[in-house]
């Protein structure tokens, strides 16, 4: 979990006015397309109660928030500046929690076979991306009981995790190839091998 760090100063508004105001300014942004977050650097207002939790799900003031459109808004102006998340306008910028990614990726669509296969994955807020060498899939395996945690690149450094029945079916489309030095099973997406696991490690 990371948490925008505090920079001393009070937050200029109550949460409820930052939350009010963060829509209308990703309303008014994304009226020309994708909001441009990387060219805005406002000046750091506090943190906001707000989660996104490991599933997806985006939490203010601890209540869900049922509105897909205004999940949708808040996930077009979410930058990652370090290690820690921002909801971020021309005007401001406000700290948010994130459990583990911002994205799930829910579906995807294989063309092509083995070397030529392209992935295209799909999030649960409709963000569409390709991977490859510009967004490469990587997995995370937990130092106590191993299980894998597979992520996919969805813009800037902004990653989704890939849920678990997409990575059943992706597993299913692996190979073992060569890779730094030894054996992997892994993907092939947009002309680039993604290791996965090891391939000894799959040997029954």
């Amino acid at each position: 979990m990371t948490k925008a760090q505090s920079d001393g100063k009070s937050p200029k508004n109550t949460p409820n006015q930052t939350a009010e105001g963060l829509a209308q300014a990703a309303r008014a942004a994304s009226q020309k397309g994708p909001p441009p977050v990387h060219l805005w650097h406002p000046e750091f207002c506090g943190d906001l109660d707000m989660r996104i939790a490991r599933d997806g799900t985006w939490f203010y003031l601890g209540t869900p928030i049922g509105r897909h459109e205004l999940v949708k808004l808040f996930s077009s102006i979410i930058r990652k500046d370090g290690e820690d998340y921002f909801l971020v306008t021309p005007v401001e910028k406000v700290g948010i929690q994130v459990e583990d990614a911002p994205f799930v990726a829910q579906d995807f669509e294989v063309s092509g076979e083995g070397r030529e296969q392209v992935l295209t994955f799909t999030t649960h807020v409709g963000d569409v991306t390709v991977a490859g060498p510009d967004a490469p899939i990587r997995v995370v395996r937990d130092d106590v009981t191993g299980e894998p945690s597979p992520y996919v690149l969805v813009r800037a450094n902004l990653e989704a995790l890939i849920d678990r029945k997409s990575f059943y079916r992706l597993i299913d489309l692996g190979c073992h190839e060569p890779h730094d030095g030894a054996q992997w099973f892994g993907l092939w997406s947009g002309g680039k091998f993604f290791p996965v696991i090891p391939s000894h490690e799959l040997e029954v």
